[in-house]
Formats: C-alpha cells, sequence, structure tokens
C-alpha cells in the first residue's frame, strides 16, 4: 500500500463477522488517499457503526478472537451440513456457498421454518447460508435440516412414479 497504486478496502461486517455495521475503509499511500477523497468527499457514517469500528480497529485480541470463533463457526456449519448430505461448494469465514439440484426444495424448506438464506433468482441451483448467530439459531437449522432431509427421503422417487 505504502509503494503507491494499491487500495486495499474492506467492508467492516464481512471482515470482521459484525452483521449490520455499516462500515468500510480503504487502506492506501497518501496520494492514492487524498485522491479517493477529493471524488468521495466525506462519506456519511451513523455514530454507533463508527464507535463499534474505533473500538474493534483498536483492539487486537478482540480482531483474533473473533477470526478463530468465525473459523470455528464454518467448520461448525460445513459439519452441520454435511450431516445431512447438503454439499458446500464454497464460501468464507461468514457464510457457505451451496450449489446442487436440491437447493430449491432446501431454500422452501428452511424458509417455513423460519431460516432466511439467500437465493439466486439467476442460478435457482444455489444458495448462500450464513452462520447462525446464537445457540437457538443453530439449533433452529439443524431442526430444519433434519425436518427437510426427512421429507427427502420420504418423498417418492422419479421412476417410482
Amino acid at each position: 500500500v505504502g509503494a503507491g497504486g494499491i487500495v486495499v478496502l474492506r467492508s467492516f461486517g464481512k471482515f470482521f463477522g459484525l452483521a449490520g455495521v455499516r462500515l468500510g475503509f480503504a487502506l492506501a499511500d497518501q496520494l492514492t488517499a487524498e485522491r479517493l477523497d477529493a471524488q468521495l468527499g466525506p462519506w456519511a457514517v451513523a455514530g454507533p457503526a463508527l464507535e463499534y469500528g474505533i473500538r474493534a480497529l483498536s483492539d487486537a485480541k478482540w480482531q483474533a478472537d473473533m477470526r478463530q470463533r468465525l473459523a470455528q463457526d464454518a467448520a461448525r456449519l460445513d459439519v452441520l451440513l454435511g450431516r445431512f448430505d447438503v454439499p458446500v461448494a464454497g464460501g468464507t469465514s461468514l457464510f457457505r456457498y451451496l450449489s446442487f439440484a436440491g437447493a430449491p426444495g432446501l431454500f422452501s424448506a428452511l424458509g417455513e421454518d423460519g431460516v432466511l438464506v439467500r437465493h439466486f433468482a439467476e442460478r435457482p441451483g444455489a444458495l448462500r447460508i450464513g452462520l447462525p448467530g446464537s445457540e437457538p439459531e443453530w439449533q433452529r437449522l439443524e431442526s430444519a435440516l433434519a425436518g427437510w432431509a426427512a421429507r427427502r427421503k420420504d418423498a417418492p422417487k422419479e421412476s417410482e412414479q
């Protein structure tokens, strides 16, 4: 960054796992930062988001703990999805990207149980599922996946119709 010509952009919520914090920052050499400032001007930021940002950036231990927790939760989500034969195609430490033929049915089943995941209209076989936040949310996801898997096993096979 200091040598110039490089700009590093970070979304605070995604970088630190703080869902809902609408805050970002750019790291650049001084000349590039001045150009960005001149082109973009001041950016309105909510007071609470700014406070969270200041505290998170100044607390290296919290950052390390959060990265570790997110990695553990991502691994836990992989195991949970694997128990119900849901293939993980990719993702980050904050979400998993699923791509498989059963995605539309899974999307509907999870939604019926109050578990909201992102679907992609242009890719009906794809879903994005974020990390549950609390233990009750993990339990709700597990229950919804179990219900979906049970219905899937009871569904008549195409060859039987």
